[in-house]
């Protein structure tokens, strides 16, 4: 579900926050990019935020399975099957 911005409003942090992933991703129009990056400009709350995550790709990306431990790979499994069954069913409790 992507957020539209409403045509000439400002960019506030909670609509920033929900389009940090289609950001990230190059999914965003040309205007809702340059809304998103004109709102980073002037909110250190939110650019620190879109940093946090690009570190956390990067630190992420070089984890391997032999990296976990045993019981972090089971956590891991069963938390990706009840999304994916969440997803599939539509059942998000």
């Amino acid at each position: 579900m992507r957020l539209r911005l409403p045509a000439r409003h400002s960019l506030v942090c909670q609509q920033a926050v929900e389009l940090m992933t289609d950001y990230l991703e190059g999914a965003l129009s040309r205007a809702d990019r340059r809304s998103f990056e004109k709102h980073l400009a002037i909110c250190p709350g939110c650019s620190e935020y879109l940093a946090q995550i690009r570190a956390t790709i990067a630190i992420t990306g070089r984890v391997t399975p032999d990296d976990l431990t045993e019981q972090t790979r089971v956590e891991f499994t069963e938390l990706f099957r009840r999304w994916q069954h969440e997803r599939d069913t539509g059942d998000g409790r």
